[in-house]
Formats: C-alpha cells, structure tokens, sequence
C-alpha cells in the first residue's frame, strides 16, 4: 500500500521511473545478454502494481477473512491506493471487484507467459480499455487506460491489467510471486535486481524465518 498515490498522486499518474532488468525487449526474440538492462517502469505502472497486489492479497483464504467483504471495505481499498473517476460503490461494485481479484489471482498462478497473457486479455478487452492522456486535476500528463465513466471493476481490470501485461511483453512473468513463507501466501512484484526476493515483506515473513532458522542453528549447536 502507497498512502502517497491516494495523497499526493492520482491511480495512475506521474512521471517518476523505477529500473528494472529485462530480459527482452517488446517485440523482439529474448537477449539473453539483456538480463541486466535496466527497464523503465513509470510511477504509473508501479501505483497499479501495487494496486493489484494489493487487491490480490485481500482474498480469504487460509482462516484469513475477505479483506473485502463489504463496500465499506471497498471504498477503504479505493481511497488507499488513490483510484480515481471512482463515484458511489454498491453491491454490484463490490461483487464485480471481486471477479476481476480471481482472474489476478489467475495471472500470479499462471504456468507461463501465455497462460498469463490469455487471462490479461481477457481482462482488458471486457474492461473496455480506451487509453487516453489527461492531466486531470493539475496532475503530469499520465495515462488512464480505463474508458471514460468505466466502473471501478473495469478500471481496476483496464489499468492494472496493463501494468501486468509490461511483464509479459518484458520477459519478467517469473517476478510475479507469492511469498514463500509457509504460513504466507501474499503475491508480491519482485523489482529486485536480481530476482532473488522471496517474502512479501523482508521485515515481517523474511525476518520471522531469518529469525527462526538462527534459533535452529543454535539449537542444533547445543545438542
């Protein structure tokens, strides 16, 4: 969650960049070589990016609640990662979201590009994606990929379906992951440079495990 995209930025919006390695380029066949070139990801992409782990990671599961379980909940998560052109939210809205989270949830356990590509396609094309630029309420020039008046659903589907979708055309469908911690299933983008990103959270899953297999070692030391 980035407080700063509901505060200080629209869903998406901006032009600040993040770098990442490729392994390809658009277009083209693999360069095995290019593993290391940086790749630009926009302040856009990533606030829809973590929009979507984000709504990935409120399904229930596991003894774990719906994290949106009502519109109430909906609203909260909206207004969170600063989705804008969003009006009043209904049960239909609600009920709506929540099939978009099951066909995310599809991409992070796609078996491969073109498993994940089918399921983004999918996604867009019901979504009705319309990509314009607007600079709407003294924002940069960004890109809206949702239609004009689209429902939350659809622009949730439309704008984070193509920031997934920069993964596939990238090569990096392998950084779309869940948390390896055995009590932990959230999904997580790994922007790493090296791909070596394990937990969703290095301070909470990755520390807890760090933590538990040191007191192991030194168990085992004791005899």
């Amino acid at each position: 969650m980035r407080p700063e995209a509901a505060v200080r930025r629209p869903f998406p919006g901006g032009r600040r960049t993040a770098r990442l390695p490729s392994a390809s380029t658009g277009g083209h066949r693999p360069d095995l070589q290019a593993r290391e070139r940086p790749v630009l990801i926009t302040h856009d992409t990533r606030c829809a990016l973590d929009a979507v782990v984000g709504l990935v990671n409120t399904a229930p599961g596991d003894g774990r609640p719906d994290g949106l379980g009502d519109v109430s909940a909906l609203r909260t998560f909206v207004d969170a990662h600063g989705v804008s052109d969003v009006g009043q939210l209904g049960e239909a809205d609600l009920a709506a979201v929540h099939r978009v989270r099951e066909r995310f949830e599809a991409v992070f356990a796609a078996g491969s590009p073109g498993d994940a590509a089918g399921v983004i396609n999918e996604l867009v094309a019901a979504a009705g994606t319309t990509p314009r630029l607007t600079d709407h309420d003294g924002f940069d020039w960004h890109v809206h990929y949702f239609a004009p008046g689209a429902s939350v659903a659809d622009h949730l589907a439309a704008d984070c379906g193509m920031a997934l979708a920069f993964f596939v055309v990238a090569g990096e469908c392998e950084r779309l992951r869940r948390c390896e911690a055995p009590d932990c299933a959230n999904a997580f983008v790994d922007l790493s440079r090296n791909r070596s990103r394990r937990y969703c959270s290095g301070r909470t899953c990755g520390n807890r495990l760090h933590v538990a297999a040191y007191r192991a070692r030194r168990r085992e030391a004791a005899g």
